[in-house]
């Protein structure tokens, strides 16, 4: 034992990684193959008969998965945004430009104390943020991202997705009355009196387009708005997308009317008593939220995945070559085209700068081919996979309404309680059954049948 222990303090800090990692993934690797020579017919025989269960594990994992890297790109693209638009450089220290700064704040999140105070309902303390995270990870399940990628698609998904979302107000009162504290109350009862104000012009803006869709499937609200962007329902309904936008704004909690967390008036509101992981819940679930309305905004008003273009057949390139039939010479051409081009892309850069030593030039070129298959393989999958290029076209114009978020905070003032309650029901209301209205008599002038 003393020649071991020897032995082992003599490693580098690299060898006892090493040392460590191999046998632990050697024997997982032996008891994955056990598991699978003695047990995997029968588990593919069931799987094969319950694919529905499949599929929700799969939809449910991914949408899990999809949330926190969501929330740190959002954070980040925040903290960069705002600091450019005040003349600041923003965050530049931690990963290329600042990038893992987000993920540094998410872990420092997870390393704080996470305590209970005084007086509260514990059990309703620990609940309150799980609540309304989960409302905010159910509300992805409905969302199409591309052509037959989304977690369900519901006849109702519009009705799902509006009742799920509601549950955020009961997380936010639940978090406001069991801490136990007067600013924590506060922020609680304005998040449920503002959801309330709000929640009716939310649905009233989107009956209108229910009325000339027929249906409260957003995929196939998507699939509607197929071709040219003049099909997208925000030229048909620019009232209801803007009734919708203002209400989506104060439904997600953000500038200008984040009252219920206002730090000059109320402390952090629901949250004040709030840290460690369940303070990151309520954190995580606001910037889940920005991408949801906006995601939302999208699929119901300027054509989901749809490019503003109609994209013709004829550009689309298909695949006729099948690569097995090529046998052994596939394998070779894998392993010597690599090599080839990635001295090719270094001997530019060797041959030019004689200081530069060869290794580097090396590590240059194969990043020089890494971008060069990424852009090769990425624009070959967007012309001729329709979901790629669909989801490209989601996620764009998504993060283009998620850039408007941002812009807002960080040019628009908080408003009053009065101001917001006020222009709900005096304005937002009245211009909502306007909409409704004049798109239910355009439509029987239109189309008397």
């Amino acid at each position: 034992m003393t020649a071991v222990a020897r032995s082992w303090g003599r490693l580098t800090l690299a060898g006892k990684i090493l040392f460590t990692v191999i046998p632990i993934l050697l024997l997982l690797t032996a008891g994955l193959v056990l598991v699978v020579v003695l047990f995997g017919k029968p588990i593919v025989d069931f799987l094969a008969a319950n694919i529905w269960l499949v599929r929700f594990i799969v939809a449910a994992s991914a949408v899990l998965l999809m949330s926190v890297p969501t929330a740190f790109l959002i954070i980040y693209m925040e903290m960069k945004v705002i600091a450019l638009m005040n003349l600041r450089i923003g965050p530049d220290r931690v990963g290329p430009f600042g990038s893992l700064l987000s993920v540094v704040h998410g872990l420092k999140v997870l390393m704080k104390e996470d305590f209970s105070p005084t007086g509260s309902d514990r059990l309703v303390f620990t609940l309150a943020p799980v609540v309304v995270y989960m409302s905010a990870v159910m509300s992805l399940l409905v969302l199409p991202f591309a052509p037959g990628l989304f977690g369900a698609d519901i006849n109702i998904g519009l009705l799902y997705l509006f009742a799920v979302g509601g549950l955020t107000v009961v997380g936010l009162l639940m978090a406001g009355w069991s801490s136990f504290n007067k600013y924590s109350l506060l922020g609680g009862l304005r998040s449920a009196a503002q959801v309330v104000s709000y929640e009716i012009p939310l649905t009233l803006s989107v009956v209108g387009l229910l009325i000339l869709t027929g249906t409260m499937s957003l995929n196939q609200i998507s699939l509607n708005q197929a071709g040219w962007f003049t099909n997208w329902y925000v030229f048909q309904q620019p009232l209801g997308a803007l009734i919708f936008f203002i209400a989506a704004t104060a439904e997600g909690n953000r500038t200008p009317f984040d009252l219920t967390e206002a730090d000059s008036e109320i402390v952090a509101g629901f949250a004040t008593e709030y840290s460690g992981m369940r303070f990151g819940f309520f954190f995580f679930a606001e910037y889940v939220n920005v991408f949801i309305v906006s995601g939302l905004f999208v699929a119901l008003f300027l054509g989901g995945w749809n490019a503003p273009i109609a994209w013709p057949e004829a550009w689309a390139i298909h695949l006729t070559f099948d690569p097995g039939s090529t046998g052994m010479g596939l394998l070779f051409a894998l392993l010597l085209v690599p090599p080839i081009l990635i001295l090719a892309l270094a001997a530019p850069f060797y041959v030019g700068r004689s200081s530069l030593p060869w290794w580097q030039a090396l590590i240059i070129g194969f990043v020089l081919f890494n971008v060069l298959a990424i852009v090769v393989v990425g624009g070959w999958a967007f012309i001729s996979l329709d979901w790629v290029a669909g989801l490209l076209w989601f996620l764009g114009k998504t993060y283009l309404f998620v850039f408007t978020f941002v812009w807002m905070r960080g040019t628009l003032p908080r408003v009053r309680i009065d101001q917001l309650m006020g222009f709900a029901w005096k304005w937002l209301l009245p211009a909502s059954l306007l909409n409704l209205f004049v798109t239910a008599l355009a439509v029987i002038v239109i189309n008397p049948r």
